[in-house]
């Protein structure tokens, strides 16, 4: 039986790259498929049909048409819906349930940009004896959208959705770690018979060719990425050569605070899930828990134990409670990094490679004790199913130590007390603050982070304005 294979799509037309890569099972290692691999030249050939596609179709000016088309692919992507979550699983190795859920929590997302595709929000005044003033909003024009491997779909659609909604049209890369998964995407979108040609185009990159020529060329007009913040500052530093806007969503290491009044039997299972979902490779993982010492040993066997039981597999098995991680390089990474912490910490939960000699990227969830909010496993996003615990003394202290890294994206706050969860909220220096919860996000409200968390907003009426211009017109009579 032969291989699939997916190639990239431009211009409503499918492209073949400059070589062919392979994409592989994280939980056996073995080749499920192959893709045409893109670099500089598809990118050069995804901008000019992208900026084609701004100047000379109706697109940017038809708001009817872009409704049209975002709640057409969310058809298309519902239709295709079982296809996605089981190459997602098998391709990505989040479990078959957390492949549901990125694939079902994308789709309302187009129709939520395909509404607001049909609202605006300028404004109109007579400013002086017979002279009017009126705001436009209009589209910047063309959007390079970079995309991460941990939730290709959602994230790929969570910033080229909203650069659709606003008349712009779009240049993106997606990851190589995702090819197939990726190549069943561009297959919905050019289904879509209601977005023209080179409106959207597409293509999957192993090298680093042409992401940076997205970023670089003056044929983009605004950059949407997502991604690690060491490569966010690059991005930002090049897209000021042409004083480019970008919306960049980066790393976290997120807190995780409970309080002694906290309920723990709510608290275990959803923080173990903040470890353990998407095998720890989500930007909002819960990768920081901060403890009240007054309950520190009975929570620290508790984690320890829940975290001690999750079964780890095949992302396709119903007994799988976490799949692999992305690749066994990964693998290799993160139980280094965990090793290391020994020097420092205390290892509450080992976890480590489930096949030290194998090829397969199975990884069991770790948890680690540290004093000192300057641990390198403190500060450094793992970006794995690993974990540290801290112990603090009261509020405040709980505040500076959720404050103590770079980053700022997000934050959960566990008490019964009414009056805490605010008050705590509003001293911490992040994007979204949860209180009693993890990981609820809302399309119809702003997603982002603080400090080296990223610039901008994605989700919500101001992802809109990431994509559009703001004119201002006076009229005299």
């Amino acid at each position: 039986m032969s291989l699939p294979h997916v190639r990239n799509l431009v211009d409503g037309t499918w492209l073949d790259g400059h070589a062919v890569g392979e994409s592989r099972d994280p939980a056996t290692g073995k080749v499920i498929g192959t893709f045409a691999d893109a670099g500089a030249v598809t990118a050069r050939a995804a901008i000019d049909a992208a900026r084609r596609a701004f100047r000379e179709t109706g697109w940017a000016r038809d708001r009817e048409l872009r409704a049209r088309a975002l709640h057409e692919m969310a058809d298309r992507m519902q239709q295709r819906r079982d296809e996605l979550v089981a190459l997602l699983s098998r391709e990505n190795g989040k479990k078959l349930a957390d492949a549901a859920m990125e694939i079902d929590s994308t789709i309302p997302k187009l129709r939520y940009n395909a509404a607001l595709a049909l609202t605006d929000a300028g404004r109109a005044a007579e400013l002086a004896d017979g002279s009017y003033s009126m705001t436009l909003h209009q589209p910047i024009g063309v959007a390079a959208v970079i995309v991460p491997w941990n939730s290709p779909v959602i994230l790929a659609v969570r910033s080229f959705a909203p650069a659709l909604a606003a008349g712009c049209t779009v240049a993106m890369k997606m990851p190589a770690q995702t090819a197939l998964t990726n190549g069943l995407l561009y297959e919905i979108i050019a289904g879509t018979t209601a977005l023209p040609p080179g409106v959207l185009n597409a293509f999957t990159e192993s090298g680093n060719s042409g992401a940076p020529l997205l970023v670089s060329d003056p044929g983009t007009d605004v950059i949407s990425y997502t991604g690690s913040t060491a490569v966010g500052r690059l991005i930002m530093a090049e897209a000021a050569r042409h004083l480019k806007p970008c919306s960049l969503e980066l790393g976290g290491k997120s807190p995780m605070i409970v309080f002694e009044d906290a309920d723990l039997d709510a608290v275990v299972p959803v923080l173990t899930a903040a470890v353990t979902t998407f095998a720890g490779q989500f930007c909002m993982a819960g990768s920081r828990i901060l403890v009240q010492e007054g309950i520190a040993d009975e929570f620290r066997q508790r984690m320890t134990t829940a975290l001690q039981a999750v079964v780890v597999g095949a992302g396709d098995d119903p007994d799988t409670g976490m799949g692999p991680v992305v690749d066994r390089e990964q693998a290799l990474r993160i139980d280094t990094l965990v090793a290391e912490a020994a020097s420092y910490g205390k290892i509450l939960v080992r976890g480590g490679l489930v096949n030290p000699d194998g090829v397969d990227a199975f990884l069991r969830p770790s948890l680690v004790e540290v004093d000192e909010v300057s641990a390198p496993l403190v500060q450094r996003e793992v970006f794995g199913p690993v974990a540290t615990f801290e112990v603090f003394a009261d509020e405040a202290e709980a505040i500076a130590r959720a404050n103590a890294t770079e980053y700022g994206l997000a934050a959960s706050v566990w008490t019964r007390d009414v009056d805490r969860p605010l008050r705590v909220a509003r001293e911490i220096d992040a994007g979204t603050v949860w209180t009693n919860g993890w990981a609820v996000i809302r399309d119809q409200m702003e997603e982002g982070g603080f400090k080296q968390s990223g610039v901008g907003r994605l989700n919500g009426p101001r992802a809109l304005s990431e994509f559009q211009e703001i004119k201002h017109l006076v009229h005299s009579v």
